[in-house]
């Protein structure tokens, strides 16, 4: 009698630890810059592609979009963004790095090598995320929809696409050419019908734009659901296993 309700007991045990195994949610980590950021309401309809990437996941996934307007690789570091992101990985989580927009510029606090600082600290995210158990990806930037005059879109990131896959490619990281599969998003759609990817408003279409505003490197919802659709395509198509915690 003792012995069977031993196994009982121990049976419920078991039960309850791997139910509470299973119904843990996996993390989704997201850094990077304003073309991935969250946008305030008075932003609008300006949308960054991580702020809508939660529409593509299960629901056993917490997005944690951490991107930031205006932040590079280095000083996303610098500020302190990545060490408190860095304590709350669990294992089994997955990390999403997609900087190079900011790294261009020349600002001391900003700019970086694409092929030493750059790369150096793209390594950092990787490892360190590694070291949390974690599961990094290497995204390239989105494009910027900038043509020249004959109806073709210009190379503005330059050696940091490069390095962006080379560092991935070093680490054995998945890598998702963002600025690839964009590009060729926007050179089908062309010179006009790609702004309705883009912040592009008309004067008085939005309240908190009265002049309107004509911006090539930033998204609006459109154009955040389609890039963010473009990354889950490409997770799929590459079979990672990313894959099962997206719709």
């Amino acid at each position: 009698m003792k012995r069977g309700i031993s196994i009982l007991i121990l049976g419920l045990m078991l039960f309850v630890v791997f139910s509470f195994k299973s119904s843990a949610k996996i993390n989704i980590w997201m850094i990077g810059d304003s073309t991935m950021a969250n946008k305030q309401v008075d932003k609008a309809p300006e949308t960054g592609w991580g702020m809508v990437f939660y529409e593509f996941v299960t629901g056993n996934v917490t997005v944690h979009n951490h991107a930031l307007n205006g932040r590079s690789s280095k000083s996303f570091l610098d500020e302190g963004h990545w060490t408190a992101i860095y304590d709350s990985i669990k294992p089994g989580d997955y990390v999403i790095i997609q900087f190079g927009h900011n790294d261009e510029k020349p600002a001391e606090k900003l700019h970086t090598d694409p092929s030493t600082t750059y790369k150096q600290l793209l390594k950092k995210y990787i490892d360190e995320a590694r070291a949390k158990g974690a599961n990094p990806i290497v995204c390239s930037s989105i494009v910027r929809r900038h043509f020249d005059g004959k109806g073709n879109l210009k190379e503005t990131h330059g050696a940091y696409i490069n390095a962006a896959r080379e560092i991935a490619l070093e680490t054995k990281t998945p890598y998702i050419d963002m600025e690839a599969k964009t590009r060729k998003v926007v050179m089908e759609m062309g010179t006009e019908k790609s702004k309705s990817l883009y912040l592009f408003t008309k004067p008085g279409e939005y309240a908190n734009r009265p002049t309107g505003v004509q911006d090539s490197t930033h998204l609006n919802t459109i154009g955040a659901r389609r890039f963010a659709g473009l990354f889950v395509e490409e997770v799929k198509k590459q079979k990672l296993s990313l894959e099962g915690l997206l719709k």
